[in-house]
């Protein structure tokens, strides 16, 4: 290479940034432009300038690394090779080796770093440039349950507008990471999901998961037509509403089919009435 490649690091864990930044600086051809601790400072500095190499951290609170490569897409930005840096069991390391440039596993390993580099150096001696992409896009509708098919498409059209349209639609899988597992939830089988200070509790015939998101971004991802608010800390599937009912003391609450009953707040009332027709 003629140049060092301008890198980026984003994850949220200062001790890993400082120790990948560590072993990058062995390598006179990474240039490191920047740590980001998060998704939006990483689409920030993407924004700000040339960026050609970027280690990914895959769950980071707010937006985590699959939100930044679909940020990336909607807002046109040049993509940078990516190299996911993730603590992801094997099955989901399955999906990273056949649509990603590299992954590396925390800690990082020396070895394994080297390694990592040298696909760099192939890739972009070979400039695949839109493989690239088309790889990452896949990965991204394995994991959200997006089109895939149809983000290539607006991709190849250039049709901005669209694409942006198509990469905020709303899922149909939760990947929800528990220990060293992840567990792709098919959204429409969750039952109704609760608040539980900084974790959601997903409720869904086989069991309940904990998922690391806020009420906020659950919103953006679930379809409001079928999720409804029935209190602050709740949301529920209409589709698994048996009734609505009211008691003499003034309060609500809604009977499921499996026959839990949920408090819907006073102020979510009309709102509940209104989306399941009472």
């Amino acid at each position: 290479m003629n140049s060092p490649l301008s890198t980026i690091i984003v994850d949220d864990e200062p001790l890993a940034r400082k120790g990948l930044a560590v072993r990058l600086q062995a390598h006179s051809d990474i240039d490191i432009q920047a740590q980001c601790s998060n998704g939006r400072e990483a689409i920030e500095t993407l924004a700000g300038g040339q960026v050609e190499l970027m280690f990914l951290d895959i769950q980071m609170p707010g937006l985590d690394g699959f939100g930044v490569i679909e940020q990336i897409i909607a807002q046109g930005l040049p993509m940078p090779m990516v190299v996911f840096v993730t603590a992801f069991d094997q099955y989901a390391i399955k999906a990273f080796e056949v649509h990603a440039i590299d992954y590396l596993l925390k800690p990082v390993d020396e070895l394994r770093l080297s390694q990592a580099l040298d696909k760099i150096r192939q890739h972009k001696q070979v400039q695949q440039d839109s493989d690239h992409k088309s790889k990452l896009v896949r990965l991204v509708s394995d994991v959200t349950g997006n089109d895939c098919e149809k983000i290539l498409e607006q991709l190849a059209s250039n049709d901005g507008d669209k694409l942006s349209e198509n990469l905020t639609q709303y899922t149909d899988v939760l990947a929800i990471k528990d220990g060293g597992e992840v567990t792709r939830v098919m959204v429409k089988d969750i039952l109704w999901i609760d608040a539980a200070g900084d974790y959601m509790c997903v409720y869904t015939g086989e069991g309940t998961h904990i998922l690391r998101k806020t009420m906020k971004q659950l919103e953006e991802i679930l379809d409001p037509k079928v999720f409804i608010r029935s209190h602050r800390s709740s949301m529920v599937n209409k589709n698994y509403i048996e009734k609505f009912c009211s008691q003499l003391n003034g309060e609500y609450f809604l009977v499921m089919k499996n026959g839990k009953e949920l408090k819907v707040s006073r102020s979510y009332k009309e709102k509940v009435k209104q989306a399941i027709n009472c």
